[in-house]
């Protein structure tokens, strides 16, 4: 006899007993049946105990505890926990009432006062709703932690993944897993939409910043480091994050001018590619990162030949989770339902039925509800759909051990930004940082220069070295959240006998010597490069330099006896106008918030070490590239293959007069 049942017996038997003693102590009617209603209440009390506890119980296994619980669960509690909603839109008794069962913040999606604790309390607060629904099933709640914890001020925000990839170190890329996971889950998160494992094939793309490389091998050895790093070795662990590969599957192929989402031409357009090459450029970095234990994927707003992915039943049932082995669950990306068929409704159903198990519906939940529910009554969705979509979301839930400790606490809020994660960014940075170009002598800059000019906006503001996605979506100009700009951090590395001026605009014309000479500097340094965008809003067809850099860079080539420019940038740029220009050329990315990186190699602390993990371009003509075809010498043949990169003890090799 199984123990439930023993206990029913031996409940009914003490109520019978109870009953026959009643009776034979003669009492009044009334007292026998206020005593039967007493024992039966608390009868029933300690069976419903017995039964909501199993899910509860932790000694159970997963798959029993999700089958108890689903088997709980009614159609509209299903729902709910296939919707997740942009935090800025929830009206909060909505995650009680409609058993909301995932919240994210966008980009910039920050608590009023943007500060680690408030973004802990801020998670709480809608955690305590979820935890007032009949069932208690926690939320889960998301985020864009792409380079670091990066919408929050105070955290250390990594290089962006193009410059990782640069750096090449698996065991960094690890590293700043662990580190992007202990400060997320210090604000009560611990689910991640990252890392993107995209294999950007055109870096006209705008997000071409996001993949560590356009070789997919490297995609797949760094990003499943990553994502090890994310989730650790045990996803109850207070320290760790589920991971969110993306955007299955092509996102880095897509064709430019194919794109029908607003002004953008590449981004979310379509991925022209025989199925062969699909599997055999872009799926590689999905099948490790099923192998490393990844428990949700994200599909990409692209289309594979005409046909978008959240609705491409045979890339997400088919492929990812029948051929593929992928248990965990599958979220759509922002609102990209919308983009299946105008029909809402018919959206819904198709996307659902191609194997979408969460809905990102930032705004319109309540219409994704209503549209869902109906599928399902019409027929259109299975219930078999929804109990599949929902006993994975449910499983992950219970794998990062929600159910135990919904509610987070503030033990990790002392690591955000702290000075040892500080140094590991630091690190990133100047393993990064790419020598293109180097006449064999200015680098590295010794104790004995006396004075060094540092030019360009970039060279103090912590907002253009970060890039998108940097506090906000888009990221922005300005000194956005703590840390150490590129002029901070050669101030600091440069000898206390140097004199360091700086200039925004490279203009230096006012400054004189002793004698009331024009004064020219041992050593410029100008820092040029990109605006901050993030997505489509970066999809360009001119990567050319800006007439504005270019006029700082003729300035300090005349104010300087050696000139060093540092490129920060979401992707190669042409540079050939300066290359003549200039004594040395450095690609330093989108570093972050540690510029001292970029000292640490220019001033000659470390080494350089970094190479291309993107070929670059002589001129636009040659993007896209024919990576199969793609000559290896001539002007044909582009500026810096992939894999290149000088040390100081090189001189660049001689370019061909193009």
């Amino acid at each position: 006899m199984k123990g439930k049942e023993r206990k029913w017996v031996w409940l009914m038997l003490l109520l019978v007993a109870l009953l026959a003693a009643c009776q034979q102590a003669d009492p009044s009617v009334d007292e026998v049946n206020e005593s039967a209603e007493e024992i039966v209440t608390a009868v029933t009390t300690v069976v419903a105990e017995e039964e909501r506890s199993s899910y509860l119980n932790p000694d159970l296994s997963i798959e029993e505890r999700v089958d108890d619980l689903l088997g709980r669960m009614t159609l509209a509690e299903k729902i709910g926990q296939m919707t997740l909603v942009e935090k800025g839109s929830i009206v909060e008794q909505d995650i009680t009432d409609l058993y909301i069962g995932a919240l994210l913040s966008g980009g910039g999606g920050s608590p009023r006062v943007n500060e680690p604790d408030n973004w802990l309390e801020m998670v709480n607060g809608y955690q305590a709703y979820a935890l007032e629904t009949p069932l208690q099933i926690p939320l889960l709640y998301g985020i864009d932690a792409v380079h670091g914890h990066s919408n929050v001020r105070g955290a250390v925000l990594f290089p962006h993944n193009i410059g990782l990839g640069a750096a090449g170190n698996a065991e960094l890329v690890r590293e700043i897993g662990r580190v992007t996971a202990i400060e997320t889950a210090a604000t009560g998160i611990y689910w991640n939409y990252a890392p993107a494992v995209s294999i950007p094939q055109d870096i006209r793309w705008g997000r071409t910043y996001e993949g560590y490389s356009e070789d997919t091998a490297l995609v797949t050895e760094l990003s499943r480091a990553y994502l090890e790093g994310l989730q650790g070795d045990d996803l109850t662990a207070v320290d760790t994050i589920v991971a969110t590969p993306k955007h299955f599957v092509g996102d880095g192929g897509t064709v430019w001018g194919t794109s029908n989402t607003g002004d953008y031409e590449i981004d979310q357009g379509d991925t022209q590619l025989d199925e062969a090459a699909l599997r055999e450029i872009h799926l590689p970095p999905y099948t490790a990162a099923i192998e490393a234990g990844a428990r949700s994927i994200m599909v990409s707003y692209s289309s594979w030949n005409g046909t978008k992915m959240h609705e491409h039943k045979y890339l997400i049932t088919d492929v990812l989770k029948g051929e593929m082995g992928f248990d965990g669950f599958v979220v759509s990306d922002w609102e990209a339902i919308n983009q299946v068929d105008p029909n809402y409704y018919e959206a819904v159903v198709s996307a659902i039925n191609a194997g979408i198990d969460m809905n990102m519906v930032p705004y319109n939940y309540k219409l994704f509800i209503e549209a869902l529910t109906a599928a399902v009554e019409n027929g259109d969705v299975s219930q078999e759909r929804i109990d599949d979509a929902v006993r994975r979301i449910l499983t992950v839930k219970f794998e990062l051990g929600l159910f135990e400790r919904p509610l987070a606490d503030d033990s990790l809020l002392e690591t955000v930004g702290s000075e040892a994660h500080r140094e590991l960014a630091r690190q990133a940075v100047r393993e990064s940082v790419v020598l293109l170009d180097h006449d064999g002598e200015t680098l590295p800059i010794g104790a004995d220069v006396q004075t060094i000019f540092v030019g360009g906006e970039a060279a103090d503001d912590i907002g253009l070295q970060s890039g998108g996605w940097s506090i906000e979506w888009q990221g922005r100009p300005g000194n956005i959240t703590e840390g150490t700009t590129i002029l901070e951090g050669i101030e600091a590395a440069a000898s206390p006998d140097t004199r360091v001026q700086f200039n925004r605009f490279g203009n230096f014309e006012r400054l004189t010597d002793d004698n009331g000479n024009p004064l020219t500097a041992d050593v410029g340094i100008l820092v040029i490069g990109e605006q901050p965008y993030a997505e489509g809003q970066g999809d360009s067809n001119n990567l050319n330099l800006s007439e504005a850099d270019l006029l700082a860079v003729e300035r300090m080539r005349g104010s300087s006896n050696k000139l060093v420019v540092i490129v920060l940038s979401g992707r190669p740029l042409i540079i050939t106008e300066l290359l003549p220009l200039a004594d040395a050329v450095i690609a330093a990315w989108l570093p972050g918030t540690e510029g001292q990186g970029v000292a640490d190699v220019i001033f000659g602390e470390y080494e350089f070490s970094g190479r291309l993990a993107y070929t670059w371009p002589r001129n636009m003509a040659q993007l896209p590239f024919d990576f199969a075809n793609l000559p290896a010498v001539g002007c044909d043949a582009p500026l810096f293959p992939f894999g290149y990169g000088l040390t100081p003890n090189d001189s660049t090799p001689e370019l061909p007069e193009c």
